[in-house]
Parts: C-alpha cells; structure tokens; sequence
C-alpha cells in the first residue's frame, strides 16, 4: 500500500487554510469529520510564504497546520509549493521568468511561469524541498510528498538555449551526426557551430502550434524540455529522499497531457498521480482509458486521483454540474482500474481569484447542508467501510494497446498527410471497442514486455523506435496477435523517413507494403468491403481520415476498399508470422467494425468480457489474493440489468449476497465479491 500509516483509501483533498482564519479551521475540522476526510494535500502553493527573501523563511503556519490536521485525525499530503515561485523571486532573478513560444519575456504572474533550466529557480526549489523534508521527516501525520504541482509548458530563454545544445552534445556527440539527424541540407540549414542552434519558436521553426519547418529539431525540443521538467523534478526528489527515504513521493500527472513524456516521468515516482477533471459530454471510455494509462505508468501499479471536482469546474467554457451521483460514480471508476485514493481539489472553495467557483467539499454557504457535502459524507462512509479490501489489487488484462509520447509528438508535429489526425482520437477508437465488449485493457509503453499480453494493439505506431520492430516480430513468433493500422512503420525516431517501402521495418512481420497514403476531406468516406464473412463482420462498413494503398506481400487480404481509384485494394489484411498473427488495419474505421473486429481476435485467443451488460455499463476487475473483485459501473440515469451468474457474490457496499441478474441504479455502483 501507499504507507501503512493509513491503512484504506485515502479520502480527501487539497486545502489551503492560509485563505482563511481560526474559526473556520475549526468548522473545517468539524465538518471533515462529518464528511470522513481523513487526507489533507496541504502547502501546495505557499512558497511566498515561507520564504520572504533569500535567507528567511518561516515554517511557523505550516507547523501549525500541519499538528492541528493530524490532531483532529487527518494525515497531510505535503506539497513543496514550488509550483509557483515568490514575487520578490521574479524582481530580483529575472532568469526564473519563462520566455514564451513567440519570444516575449513573462512578467510575474500566474502560476508555472518558472524556466526549468533556471540556476535560481533549481537552487531555491531544490533546497526548500530539503528544508521541508528535514523538518517534517519524523512528523506522524505526514503521509507522503508532493513535489511542485501539474508540471507543464516549455520555456523559449536563452538559459534553456544553452541548455538545449548541451543536451544535443550528449545526445549525439557531434555536430556532423545533429545535421545527419535533422536532414539539415533540406534548406541550407547545415551547422557548423553549435552557438548556431537556436530554439525551435515562432522566431525560428514553429507556427501555429504544432506546425513546423523541421520536424527534428521541434521533436528534440520537446524531448529536452520534458527531461528539463523532469530534471526539476529529480532534484526535489532527491532532495526529500535525503531525509525520508521512507516516505513516497509524487507529483500530480495531467492524464494525455500532450507535453511531458509521462512514461519516463513514472520511473522517478514512487507511486503515479494525476488529476481528472473530465467534461459533461466526455466520453466515459475515455475517462476509464486515461485511468488506464495511469496504471500503465508503472507496469499496472495502483495509482492516485489526486485532484477531481466534487461538483463543477470552473476553467472550461461549459461548466457543468456533476448530476446527483455522478462524483460518486466517477470516484468509484477510478477505484475499478486501479486508484488507491480518492481526492478532491478542493475542500473548502476559495472566496477569491480564478478558482472561486471551483466546486469543493465545502461550499462557499459554510455548512453541510447541501447535495455535494452530503454525497461526499456518503462516499465518504462507503470507503471507510471497504477499509483495506481493495488496496494494491491489480487488473489482469490479456489485451494491451500501446501509447508513445514521442510518437503522438512526431505524429503531430507531421508536415502531412492531414491535418485531422489525432493521435490520442485514433487510441481511444480501439480502447472504446474493447470498453463496448467489456474486455479489459492495459495501456501500456513500447518499452512493456508484450510476453504478458496475447494481443497487442498499436494504432498509428508512425515512429518506429530502435529495437520496435524485432520486440513485434518476437512477440509474433511466440504466438501473439499483433495489430497496428494506416500511417504506421513510417520514419525513425529522429523523424526520418525508413526508406524501401512503407511501414518500413514493420513491413516484413505485416507482409505489406504500403505505395501511397491519401488524405481525406471530413465529408469523404470510403468503404471497408469484406472478401467474406468472419464472424460479426459483414460490411460494408464506412472508412475515412487517411487511406493507404497497400499491396500483399504474404498477407492474406481479408477486405477490400469499395470506392475511388483504389477500389478492390486490400484495407485489412493479416499476415501468419510465426505462430502469431500480424493484422493491418489500412484506414480509420467507423465504430461498428473495430467492434466486431476486435470481437472477433479475442474470440481467437479465447478472451472474454467480465459481464454481457448493457450499452451505459461499465465493467472493470481487481484482483488480490486470489480473490477477484468485479465493478458495475452504471453511467445511464436508469436502472440496468446485468446477469452475474449463477455463483453467488457478495456485494461489498450493501452487504448482501447477489446472484442471476442484478439491479445496477441509475449512475450506481455494484462491487461484487465472488463467495
């Protein structure tokens, strides 16, 4: 478990008693106990007042808070506050301040508006974290650290350009191997000096986001400034390591947030941690996905909800309420694939500034008389009841898909074929079938063992790493179904293109090659038409985004495209490569096809959903000591039946006994344990 000292799902939150005074931290104290809090992430941005100037710092608040928290029977989560620096920090060392994408030095203001390659700002932030973790090492109360907060956003400085060209002397030793790596002849851009290597901004390469002039300097820049972050990030960490060894740390992840590679953050982690603020209208497989590849961080590892809302947010442009219900129906789905804490910011709602209408445990009213604080005092119940049940179960997945920062970045950083491609749309097409089957999923790096999986998928795999392309046609050899799809195989991982035919070296383990690649227009469609039937798949069925124009090279050609030039084309194909199989998937299809596409590979491989539920249903599984704990999760504002079976299971939040087919309520939550 996370630390021992609290042996249960962690309930609670941020809170920032420093907005308020005496009598309300008591009231707070009074209702965190009606409410069952028993977790405080406390001193998350208070670095303005514990350190005054340079010398001065006053740690008296903190302890204050800190001893009255764990007196009252709440442990703290302590955060380094170096998410934001000091106003007198940004006066006095203007190196902390960020220049931005368009060159424009930052003033003071805001939050993460601190340089990652700042001497200033790695001193001060490195050396508060020890002062903390000296002083409160020995504390009971503390029950593990947060360094910073959500991590994020680049930095165009002069500091981050030396440092840039310092990173590319490690990386690649010579200047002659950079200009090979960028295919710097393309426009005369040969260097000859390092000093001649400047930042990929909208001074230089980049426009519009994602749009760029040369794909390999703006992919190593994202690398760099993601290992900037990280390198921040280690030096708080070590720094705290030095007094508690003992104590876990972490800092809250953003879910797919698209800047940071996450995968090589994890292994700096003791534990993952994220924060989830879905919309109204997002898809709940997408939430349950994110979910997922938190998990698949650290190899299937329970996680942290560090941060959602217990009622609205308050920063998108539509900002709904959570429907009677719903917070605790979410809280329960991070449970099911693999939280081990259940968080909220915030627990009191601030009164000014931009995050005073951002829901909290306590409402601006000051009582506990409202729908939000009774749902949480419920929820809060419920996890006391489940105590340590569930904690460090782990899912079982036999279907993995994979997921690649560096490729997502490669990917849209693309020059072409279209600009519609979305990487993180095209995953989720895949998990969103599996999550309508309810088959169990992991997410997983392309550093995984995929020995542990009997299908791995990987959609739009355009950057194939050293080393990919054999770990596939290993995996096959062994008896695995490996899938990828369309604009994959492409280049290398400097965003070269691996010349002989597409998908380059995946091309032997597919048996295809892929001769051209045509961009769609959003009203255009073409169509997958099926030799013959297999299975639930009979077609046709509609396709679009890109298509590419693949011959058989060995594959057997189980559909065809049904319009344009390339009519009678091959669009899926499967390729006997060993005693596996390796599928190509040629263009994006609609929903219905990966559905019984999938279906039908799990079939083969004898994988079977946990339940046949209904559409709105969701299923997951956790399994500890033997023993499997099944979720029904219903996100439908009605009733649903699901049958369970004939063996009888315990429901762990009412207690009785279940069996046959079950009552799911309208946005409710079945736990079953099988007797």
């Amino acid at each position: 478990m996370i630390n021992e000292k609290l042996p249960k799902i962690w309930y609670g939150g941020d809170y920032n008693p420093e907005q308020w005074g005496p009598e309300i931290w008591q009231e707070d104290e009074r209702m965190f106990k009606l409410a069952g809090i028993d977790v405080a992430t406390v001193n998350v941005f208070s670095w303005g007042m514990l350190q005054q100037d340079e010398d001065t710092y006053d740690f008296s608040f903190l302890d204050e808070t800190i001893d009255r928290l764990y007196k009252s029977g709440v442990h703290v989560c302590l955060a380094t506050s170096t998410g934001a620096h000091p106003a007198w920090m940004a006066r006095k060392y203007p190196d902390v301040l960020r220049v931005d994408v368009q060159g424009r030095k930052r003033r003071f203001g805001g939050r993460h508006n601190s340089c990652p390659n700042s001497p200033t700002y790695r001193k001060y932030s490195e050396k508060l974290a020890g002062l903390l973790a000296e002083r409160y090492k020995d504390h009971p109360g503390l029950l593990i650290w947060h360094v910073s907060n959500e991590y994020g956003g680049y930095c165009y400085c002069d500091n981050c350009a030396a440092a840039f060209r310092t990173w590319l002397k490690e990386r690649y030793g010579t200047l002659d191997e950079v200009n090979r790596a960028w295919n710097t002849r393309f426009w005369g851009h040969t260097f000859y000096d390092w000093e001649d290597i400047v930042v990929p901004n909208e001074l230089s390469e980049e426009w519009n986001g994602n749009r760029t002039n040369f794909q390999g300097i703006s992919l190593d820049y994202r690398r760099f400034q993601s290992q900037s972050l990280l390198d921040c990030y280690k030096l708080e960490y070590e720094a705290i390591k030095k007094h508690t060894p003992h104590i876990p740390v972490t800092t809250n992840l953003m879910g797919f947030y698209p800047e940071l590679d996450y995968f090589e953050w994890a292994k700096y982690m003791d534990i993952v941690s994220w924060d989830n603020y879905p919309s109204l209208d997002t898809p709940v497989s997408h939430t349950a996905m994110t979910h997922d590849l938190m998990r698949g961080l650290k190899s299937g590892a329970p996680f942290m909800l560090m941060e959602q809302t217990p009622s609205q947010q308050n920063w998108q442009p539509y900002n709904s309420l959570k429907r009677p219900g719903v917070m605790r129906l979410w809280s329960y789905q991070a449970v099911a694939h693999g939280a081990d804490t259940v968080l909220f910011f915030q627990l009191r709602r601030s009164i000014g500034a931009c995050e005073k209408y951002h829901g909290a445990v306590i409402e601006h009213v000051g009582h506990e008389h409202t729908r939000v604080f009774r749902e949480v005092a419920e929820l809060g119940r419920e996890l006391q009841q489940l105590g340590d049940t569930l904690l460090d179960a782990r899912t079982e997945a036999k279907v993995a898909i994979l997921y690649d920062w560096e490729n997502r970045w490669a990917t849209e950083l693309s020059s072409g074929p279209t600009v519609a491609l979305n990487y993180v749309n095209e995953v989720h097409k895949y998990y969103d079938a599996l999550f309508r089957m309810h088959v169990e999923c992991d997410m997983v790096s392309v550093e995984e063992d995929f020995g542990k999986y009997e299908i791995v998928i990987a959609p739009v795999m355009y950057m194939v790493k050293p080393g990919f392309a054999k770990k596939v046609e290993e995996f096959a050899q062994n008896g695995g179904t490996f899938v990828t799809t369309f604009f994959s195989g492409i280049v290398n991982e400097n965003d070269l293109v691996t010349t002989g035919g597409y998908p380059g070296e995946l091309r032997p383990v597919l048996g295809i090659w892929a001769e051209e690649i045509d961009a769609l227009f959003p009203d255009q469609k073409n169509q997958i038409v099926m030799k013959q039937p297999w299975g639930e798949l009979t077609g046709p069925y509609e396709c679009g985004l890109l298509c590419d124009l693949i011959h058989a090279e060995g594959a057997e050609v189980l559909a065809e495209y049904g319009a344009d030039f390339y009519k009678g084309m091959p669009v899926l194909t499967v390729n006997r490569f060993g005693n596996g199989r390796a599928y190509y998937v040629a263009s994006s299809p609609e929903a219905s096809f990966l559905q019984g596409f999938l279906k039908n590979l799990c079939e083969e491989k004898g994988i079977k959903p946990l339940f046949e539920a209904p559409a709105g249903v969701e299923t997951a599984r956790r399994v500890k000591d033997g023993k499997a704990y099944l979720f029904l999760l219903n996100h439908n504002a009605e009733d649903a039946q699901v049958d369970i079976g004939a063996n009888a299971k315990k429901e762990l939040l009412s207690g009785e006994t279940l069996t046959g087919t079950v009552t799911v309520p309208g946005r409710g939550v079945l736990i079953l344990e099988d007797k």
